[in-house]
């Protein structure tokens, strides 16, 4: 989709501004707007332009139809970034650990724009928010979820490692070792709960909510704005989270091309995804394999 006022081009997602507030959506709602190329890189375009417009003071970022963000898209493995991962058809770890790591390559720094942005960013957290997409979401200065939002890392199973870092920054030991090593899910309302995310409500006054707290950040001069998000950002960077988001996609990289992540994405290919995806959650109960009150509600749906 072109935006004939500024003549910027997205294929994955739509930009759009009222007043100063700039809206972000994610927009592959057939795919439950999983993450392929070129996601990343257009994503930190679209901050990049927020934050060079003087009128906008908040991001938000959201997608379209029953989802926030399920994660990479790994139907065909990752056949998609072949070009950078792969040599003669084969995994080649010393491209992968480039690819995973240079700022001007990695989708994981290319989402993390919206923490390095000055201006406050709000992510608004619908359906799933998985694998990839929770590891961006978490990435936001604020997060807001409906309440029967499923929120995880499925992959701490199968198939790869934790990317930009946001769940143990977020969480304290106990509850970082447990999800780390489970995988298991959580709720929009559970997620809220142990202070992963800001807040949680039910589905039909979200929108309402984020515009409301974009609004109320709006009213503070943006110069204050951005000298408290980048304080508070100072603090988590001397944490170590750039060691992190170094070590963390190259693990990543080495869990994608085990024995058993081959198997995995060979099932995937073979069979489909809801097939492995069923394998690999079913003895958990959890995620697809979840009761319907355990899994979102499907019509919740965002239109942009």
């Amino acid at each position: 989709m072109t935006d004939m006022r500024s003549g910027e081009t997205y294929e994955t997602l739509l930009y759009a501004t009222e007043g100063p507030v700039a809206t972000i959506t994610l927009n592959r709602p057939e795919t439950l707007n999983t993450i392929v190329p070129p996601m990343p890189e257009e994503l930190e375009r679209a901050v990049g332009r927020a934050v060079r417009d003087e009128t906008v003071k908040v991001i938000v970022l959201r997608g379209a139809g029953r989802a926030f963000c399920a994660g990479y898209d790994f139907g065909g493995g990752f056949a998609h970034w072949d070009e950078l991962i792969t040599t003669d058809g084969a995994w080649d770890p010393g491209k992968d650990f480039a690819f995973a790591t240079a700022p001007e390559l990695s989708p994981t720094q290319q989402f993390m724009s919206v923490w390095r942005a000055p201006k406050p960013v709000i992510a608004q957290v619908h359906g799933w928010c998985v694998g990839g997409g929770s590891d961006f979401a978490l990435c936001a200065d604020l997060v807001v979820a409906s309440e029967d939002a499923v929120i995880g890392t499925p992959y701490s199973r199968m198939w790869g490692s934790y990317l930009s870092g946001m769940w143990l920054y977020r969480l304290g030991l106990s509850r970082a070792k447990y999800h780390a090593l489970t995988g298991r899910p959580l709720t929009g309302r559970e997620a809220a709960d142990i202070e992963l995310i800001n807040e949680a409500v039910p589905f039909a006054q979200l929108e309402t909510r984020v515009a409301a707290l974009a609004a109320e950040l709006a009213s503070i001069p943006s110069s204050q704005l951005a000298a408290m998000k980048l304080v508070v950002n100072q603090a988590y960077e001397h944490m170590g989270l750039q060691a992190t988001q170094t070590l963390g996609p190259i693990l990543d990289g080495l869990m994608r091309n085990t024995p058993d992540a081959r198997r995995f994405i060979e099932i995937a290919e073979r069979d489909g995804v809801r097939a492995v995806v069923a394998e690999r959650d079913g003895p958990f109960g959890d995620y697809s394999q979840a009761p319907p009150e355990r899994r979102p509600d499907p019509a919740n749906i965002i239109v942009p």
